[in-house]
């Protein structure tokens, strides 16, 4: 079930080694479970109790430690050998008088790594405060040391597979707005139209399936388009009201976001406007796009695009994205804003996201692309406007190549 070939794997090992060593880390807890989708192929819905991978400077594989009825997904999805996947039993799991990192000092003690300086995934969603505190009481003589993003950052480059997967999710993408887009009109429920999304994301095209995204399908209606990240509820859709559609396609857990607003019959000039300053402000941002150019130059491309048009916005544009789970499709590295000076290389990618939210209303239209080597490659093929739907909705087809 391996998604990658096992020397992609160990390569991806060695290159986070590399960055231990340049931090002074001798042993890794990596628990985000993108990260150790990305280091060993485990992948499975086990991330709501406590799991990681053991990454040890001086051992070929690392360690697997998870709760015992998933060991065998470790042994079905991973390159890791029998020996290198330890579980620990159901006393652990959500108890209040043991933790799973009591469990995995025993096992970092038995292994000689007690001793040692060891980088944990300070800010991640599933490291906790109890986590910590367990490590540090049942370790005393290790250094822990903040390795946050650590692994992220290898991930950041990706290679021709995982470019690959990102376009197959394009793919499934584009079919899931073209959907939603369809379904919406004056009269219809919101949960009906995000179930129709949601069946095509699963199924994918015809050629393969898709996966779960790690970010529901977020369909703000009327007012609420004046903020991002609402989702969706069993009210019915009224003629003049806009709608944003932000959705993925995930392959293999590959993302590659999109999204669009479209307006149920006629808009008003508020939102033609906003619409335009955003597709004109994202074309500007894209264009500027190429190995060598800093994120926060990016960001000022789009930013001095909507000035000409007197509007502003303090948060950023966009970040790097690809493989995760939920909560969050973004890798949490480099961001287009002002004062990010992460440098683009090729095979970077990113979902460009430049939304204007205004008190009444909002547009988002974005864009998933990746760095290449003159410029960038958009992984979508879906127009880059405000669609407004009458009696048919004004989607041109996409055009060959």
């Amino acid at each position: 079930m391996l998604s990658f070939d096992i020397l992609e794997y160990r390569e991806r090992l060695r290159k986070t080694k590399q960055k231990m060593q340049e931090q002074g880390i001798d042993v890794l807890l990596v628990t985000d479970p993108a990260n150790m989708n990305y280091l060993s192929g485990y992948d499975g819905w086990s991330f709501y109790v406590h799991q990681m991978l053991i990454v040890i400077a001086d051992e070929e594989q690392p360690f697997w430690i998870g709760r015992g009825q998933d060991a065998n997904a470790a042994k079905v999805t991973t390159w890791l050998t029998k020996d290198n996947i330890i579980p620990y039993t159901d006393e652990y799991v959500q108890s209040t008088t043991k933790h799973p990192m009591d469990f995995v000092s025993d096992i970092l003690k038995q292994i000689g790594q007690a001793n040692r300086n060891i980088g944990v995934e300070m800010d991640t969603y599933y490291f906790t405060g109890k986590c910590y505190t367990s490590l540090i009481k049942g370790l005393p003589n290790a250094r822990f040391l903040d390795a946050t993003s650590l692994v992220n950052w290898v991930r950041i480059v990706k290679s021709d597979q995982e470019i690959d997967y990102i376009r197959k999710a394009a793919k499934i993408v584009e079919n899931a707005m073209r959907i939603g887009i369809d379904m919406i009109q004056e009269g219809v429920r919101e949960c009906d139209v995000v179930a129709e999304i949601y069946r095509t994301q699963i199924r994918g095209t015809d050629f393969y399936g898709g996966d779960y995204p790690a970010i529901v399908p977020l369909l703000p209606a009327g007012e609420k388009t004046s903020t991002p990240h609402l989702t969706w509820t069993d009210q019915r859709y009224k003629q003049g009201e806009p709608v944003i559609l932000e959705l993925a396609g995930c392959y293999k857990r590959y993302h590659a976001p999109l999204a669009r607003t479209m307006v149920i019959g006629e808009p008003t000039e508020l939102m033609k406007d906003l619409g335009k300053v955003v597709s004109e402000g994202l074309n500007a941002a894209l264009d500027v796009v190429k190995p060598g150019v800093t994120c926060e130059e990016v960001e000022l491309a789009w930013r001095n695009s909507i000035a000409k048009s007197g509007f502003s916005k303090d948060s950023r544009i966009g970040y790097a994205m690809g493989l995760n789970y939920p909560p969050d499709w973004g890798e949490h590295t480099a961001s287009f804003r002002p004062g990010d000076r992460t440098i683009l290389q090729p095979n970077m990618t990113f979902h460009m996201i430049p939304g204007v939210w205004l008190d009444s209303c909002g547009v988002e239209i974005s864009e998933s692309f990746r760095v290449t080597e003159q410029g960038c490659e958009v992984f979508a093929n879906f127009p880059r406007e405000l669609i407004i739907k009458k009696d048919e909705p004004e989607i041109p087809e996409p055009q060959a190549g």
